[in-house]
């Protein structure tokens, strides 16, 4: 054997065992679940269903026809990108307030990971206490209180707004910001200086510096949180459950998945949507890109 093809061979037997755990964790569940999609697979008869079954488009057609089925799916683009566009504003805004130094702010940095790191069970059930209409701190502050997770609509500033889904959106803002805090702080560590002192010296103000030197060299970043947050919140299942069970208006695709499972004993209708679930993520992904993938190379 040759050099190239020894080193070929040692590189395959190297990360063959990831490829092995690749295989079983995703490719196989991923498979078996489009098998399930096209089948009619209830949990009584889940244990006869096969390879070779009778393959058919009534799930897909089933779903997409059944009431609820466009309205999750517009809550969960609302959810996902109102809940990925805070989380960063609000992770930049961290990272611009404390990238200086200035007396205890390791610990300050340490203490804004608190909500990430946190479990969701602790953090959703600290939630619902505090958002509670009758014995919640929030409402103390409040004129009138407010079912915050169990209310659908109400009115804000003369507007119509849903409560509840706004609640969720907020609790996933705040949950995930410190994703968004730390990419960002690690390029602004890296930032040099010279251009920032070099704007100063030129008499810029600080929005000017933000607008001209900042952002221009943040914006691969935040287009990478971009990705990564709306993927991982398009898919989000537990926060939105543990608050809410998807109701008041805030089910979101995830969501209806397990209801079809759990509640319908539906394993096909279930599967179908977690189908069309991920096509559309595909196709969002896609979009993004084909548009705005070439900017950031």
């Amino acid at each position: 054997m040759t050099l190239r093809q020894r080193e070929a061979r040692a590189g395959l037997l190297l990360i063959s065992p990831t490829l092995v755990i690749t295989l079983v964790v995703v490719v196989v569940p991923l498979l078996w679940a489009i098998m399930l999609a096209f089948q009619d697979v209830r949990l009584i008869n889940v244990r006869r269903t096969g390879v070779f079954g009778n393959y058919t488009l009534e799930n897909f057609s089933y779903v997409i026809s059944e009431p609820g089925f466009w309205t999750s799916l517009a809550n969960t683009l609302i959810y996902t990108v109102a809940g990925t566009a805070l989380s960063i504003a609000i992770g930049l805004v961290a990272a611009l307030a404390l990238k200086d130094a200035f007396k205890g702010r390791t610990l300050v940095r340490a203490s804004i990971l608190t909500p990430y790191i946190a479990p969701v069970v602790a953090v959703a059930f600290l939630w619902e206490v505090m958002l509670n209409p009758q014995f919640g701190i929030v409402n103390t502050w409040l004129d009138e209180p407010i079912a915050f997770l169990t209310q659908a609509g109400g009115t804000l500033l003369g507007l119509r707004v849903p409560v509840a889904l706004l609640t969720v959106i907020a609790f996933e803002a705040w949950r995930y910001f410190p994703f968004a805090f730390l990419f960002i702080l690690a390029r602004l560590q890296a930032l040099p200086r010279e251009l920032d002192e070099a704007a100063v010296v030129d008499g810029a103000t600080p929005t000017q510096r933000f607008r001209h030197v900042i952002m221009p060299q943040l914006w691969r970043v935040v287009a990478l949180l971009s990705v990564l947050r709306f993927v991982f919140t398009f898919t989000k299942f537990d926060d939105v459950y543990l608050l809410t069970g998807g109701g008041a208006g805030t089910e979101v695709i995830s969501v209806r998945v397990y209801t079809f499972l759990t509640a319908r004993d539906d394993i096909g209708a279930s599967a179908a949507q977690a189908i069309v679930l991920a096509v559309v993520l595909v196709a969002f992904l896609a979009v993004y890109l084909r548009f705005f993938g070439g900017e950031h190379e």
